[in-house]
């Protein structure tokens, strides 16, 4: 049986933990914390379980994933950010799967809300995206553990007890790359234009217009006026140094905002 230990990156002040693969002999075995304010209790029987990602057929999976595992609930899913943040306080999950590209509300803007709001729920992303950009950017969010859509379900679990015992986890294929990037300072993508630079209603907006939704729908959906969506519009254009909407298209595709 494989577990994990972890490991703090040394000559950072970040406090980030990875945890590689070892075998379960050389494991430390995780405690349940006495504080309430840590977090979920390790000790009890079962954990609540949201997942939010935008594809039905990826929600439907990981429930039946979890429930053939003993000690884990799903109490809820959601289709994008912005219903996840609004379902957190009546659902009161332990552990939230999220991915990061969706309509609307992106993962990392959903992590982010949630951390503040909800300190002691666990994040953990679970995403295709392998680019330093988000995995820097979800881990400032604050996320618990970044697990890869391609990792094994021993991965997945790894992850889910990892954060339960107040650990953090890493997808093994990346944790390399991560630590890496922070021994050199971070600076790998300091020349890129990053969706980063972008404000949460900016990102709402590319990501919507590279959709292919007009103005007056985008609106819509955000509540705002066309006036303000074009504002919007104008702004991110100029951030991203992108003239024509094909070109934000393009844009949104190449890193990963949405699919063809």
């Amino acid at each position: 049986m494989i577990t994990v230990q972890s490991r703090t990156i040394p000559g950072t002040d970040t406090g980030l933990e990875y945890h590689s693969a070892v075998s379960e002999a050389d494991a430390v075995e995780l405690q349940p914390s006495d504080n309430p304010n840590d977090g979920p209790n390790l000790s009890r029987d079962t954990h609540r379980i949201m997942i939010v990602d935008d594809h039905t057929i990826m929600r439907d999976g990981l429930q039946s994933l979890l429930a053939s595992e003993p000690g884990f609930e799903v109490v809820g899913t959601a289709a994008d950010g912005r219903s996840a943040i609004r379902s957190v306080a009546s659902l009161k999950p332990d552990i939230i799967l999220m991915d990061l590209t969706m309509p609307g509300t992106s993962g990392i803007d959903a992590i982010a809300h949630i951390k503040r709001q909800h300190p002691n729920v666990k994040l953990i992303a679970l995403t295709f995206h392998k680019e330093d950009r988000y995995i820097h950017a979800t881990l400032e969010a604050g996320a618990d553990a970044y697990v890869l859509k391609d990792d094994s379900r021993t991965e997945l679990f790894t992850a889910l007890r990892s954060v339960l015992g107040g650990k953090s986890y890493l997808s093994p294929s990346i944790c390399d790359r991560v630590v890496a990037g922070y021994l050199a300072g971070g600076d790998s993508n300091s020349k890129e234009p990053s969706w980063e630079i972008l404000t949460k209603r900016e990102r709402e907006v590319i990501k919507l217009i590279a959709e292919g939704h007009k103005t007056k729908e985008i609106a819509e959906y955000l509540s705002l006026s066309p006036k303000t969506v074009e504002k919007h519009r104008t702004n991110l254009m100029k951030k991203l140094d992108l003239h024509s909407v094909s070109a934000v298209t393009l844009y949104a595709i190449q890193n990963g905002l949405i699919t063809q």
